[in-house]
């Protein structure tokens, strides 16, 4: 309870310090958001987005969950993609994972997890898609850090491939699909250079929706 109580300290402090350097800090947090960024990250408790990135309130629409993923029958993550593309109109989408990531290390062990077997088999299907890469490499912490890239990478393209990015890209030529990597060792922020114009091109031709 002590530590529960802690948060609503934390929050008082908070607001006077927001108060303090801007008085009118909460009446222009209320009038409304418009973000230039939608972040899909991980869960993990270590991995604070507008923290890591120095974004301020207002500037980053954030969902988050186990291993940052985009299954391509997950309603809550495309709805969220939705509303940011369509209505928030944000003009880059990124996919954050990090080293050391939990839902990456605990998809490639042997063992019955229950409601999670379905949710990290989606990446158990990253590793199926680029096995003869992740194989060649012999050391196993290596081997999950590559993992955890291209499980980036492959969400990414589940974005890419939904109606929402191709007709907003179509039309306005945003927003614009990012991948990066969070290494916790250094508190470095990589970014992965998805080739999203050449992948875009690509899925378009397997993925056609219609919507140009």
């Amino acid at each position: 309870m002590e530590q529960y109580k802690k948060v609503f300290e934390n929050n008082r402090i908070w607001i006077k310090e927001r108060e303090k350097s801007n008085k009118a800090f909460f009446h222009h947090l209320a009038q409304g958001q418009n973000p230039d960024f939608l972040y899909i990250g991980c869960s993990d408790s270590r991995v604070s987005a507008e923290e890591m990135t120095g974004t301020q309130p207002g500037q980053m629409f954030v969902h988050r969950n186990v291993g940052n993923l985009v299954p391509n029958t997950d309603l809550n993550s495309a709805a969220v993609i939705n509303y940011a593309i369509s209505y928030l109109h944000v003009k880059h989408v990124v996919v954050c994972g990090h080293y050391g990531c939990g839902g990456v290390k605990a998809a490639m062990e042997a063992k019955d997890l229950g409601i999670l077997n379905p949710w990290l088999r989606n990446i158990r299907d990253v590793y199926r898609l680029h096995q003869d890469t992740l194989d060649k490499i012999k050391e196993e912490e290596e081997r999950y850090k590559k993992l955890v890239e291209l499980n980036v990478q492959e969400q990414c393209i589940n974005i890419i491939k939904t109606a929402a990015l191709q007709k907003s890209y179509l039309q306005h030529a945003v927003p614009t699909v990012h991948g990066w990597v969070f290494d916790m060792h250094t508190g470095n922020l990589i970014d992965l250079n998805i080739d999203f114009e050449t992948i875009l091109h690509r899925i378009q031709k397997i993925y056609d929706l219609g919507t140009h």
